[in-house]
């Protein structure tokens, strides 16, 4: 047995971290004086307090360490471990699009760049012959997993398609997640459905509002700014219905993010 002290030193871990475990009830003294308050570990209690160390270090709180030691079957803390995985990496992602996004702020202000300013246009369209995906996804950005889940379907069963394709937003505000997107392929002849592709009809808009975005995909929520400042001065048109997106250049047909090419379209209804 040894005092806390001699623990600390063999163990590399200081004599408050261990008072901390206790508390927090992660690892108790082997043995504790009844007349001097004196803590003594055993040498077998060394693998618990490394299995605790390596579960701080993997960023467990306090709670999560406690939970996977009450469990402490090999598939448990695998399962544990693989969960924390998935959280740090979402934690990494997110940092990551607010170091985009400063590095944006960072750009902007040190070349001192202008607004860009969009042409807002009016057209009519027509319902189109269409293969469908729509679905539920995390975020816009998953929405490139879903083009490729479509073309794969295409290419399995042979679907001629045409190149005109676009996706139709569902949701009738911003979604920070669960955004509902149905992905559109022109066809000339419907097949069999087969959820959650679905051979269907879309609705003719006799006035759509659109604009061409050129550029990177940043410049996107700049086009909607244009929108809101030409339907704040057309008050003919009010908007209406779900917007619609066409990507005429992007990652698959274009190197260069400067030179994608985006047709954003908002459906609107005249006074």
């Amino acid at each position: 047995m040894f005092k806390i002290g001699e623990f600390s030193k063999l163990t590399q871990v200081s004599v408050r971290m261990l008072r901390y475990y206790e508390q927090a009830g992660l690892l108790k003294p082997a043995e504790i004086d009844h007349y001097t308050g004196y803590r003594y570990y055993d040498s077998l209690q060394i693998p618990l307090l490394n299995q605790i160390i390596y579960l701080r270090d993997c960023g467990f709180t306090v709670a999560e360490i406690a939970a996977t030691l009450d469990h402490r079957q090999e598939g448990i803390i695998l399962q544990k471990l693989a969960e924390k995985r998935k959280e740090i990496k979402a934690n990494i992602e997110a940092e990551e699009k607010k170091l985009l996004k400063i590095q944006m702020a960072e750009d902007g202000l040190l070349e001192q760049k202008e607004p860009l300013h969009y042409q807002i246009g009016i057209k009519s369209i027509p319902s189109y012959p269409v293969l469908s995906l729509r679905r539920i996804i995390p975020d816009y950005y998953a929405e490139g997993n879903l083009w490729m889940e479509l073309s794969a379907f295409a290419r399995e069963n042979n679907v001629e398609i045409s190149s005109e394709t676009f996706s139709i937003y569902h949701d009738l505000e911003y979604k920070e997640s669960d955004v509902d997107v149905e992905l559109c392929v022109q066809v000339k002849t419907f097949g069999k459905n087969a959820d959650p592709f679905i051979y269907r009809k879309t609705e003719a808009v006799p006035h759509m509002a659109y604009t061409m975005v050129y550029g990177e995909f940043t410049n996107i929520a700049g086009a909607f700014l244009s929108f809101a400042d030409w339907l704040q001065k057309k008050e003919q048109y009010q908007m209406l219905g779900t917007s619609r997106q066409i990507v005429h250049r992007g990652p698959w047909n274009e190197e260069k993010p400067d030179q994608y090419l985006v047709e954003i379209q908002i459906p609107v209804s005249e006074n």
